[in-house]
């Protein structure tokens, strides 16, 4: 997918990232690819039950169309399809962990608040 990249004054590197990670799934599909937790599409589906199959298939062709993660199809009628981690993708590890501590430390704010 050719994107649109945003070349202006500060702020516009951060536009450039939420492009390609923004959508309501797209991240959480990060995080379960980087935990290794699930890399098929029936685990990806199992570990996010709130996605529809249509919106999970829709987020992870867009991350494949970004180079953000590979689809390696293992037999011919598409049962043992796998998605993984690009170089590129893996680079956004640091972007996903922060992500997720500051969803725990959020979580434990509101918690106490409660």
């Amino acid at each position: 997918m050719d994107r649109e990249l945003y070349n202006c004054a500060a702020g516009c590197p951060v536009q450039n990232t939420v492009d390609l990670i923004s959508g309501k799934w797209k991240s959480v599909i990060l995080y379960h690819l980087f935990k290794g937790d699930a890399t098929r599409f029936s685990t990806l589906d199992k570990a996010i039950p709130s996605v529809t199959q249509r919106m999970l298939a829709l987020q992870l062709a867009q991350l494949e169309a970004d180079g953000i993660i590979d689809k390696k199809v293992g037999d011919e009628d598409g049962r043992a399809t796998e998605y993984g981690l690009t170089k590129l993708g893996q680079t956004l590890a640091p972007v996903i962990d922060a992500m997720a501590a500051w969803g725990k430390f959020y979580q434990t704010q509101q918690a106490a608040l409660a």
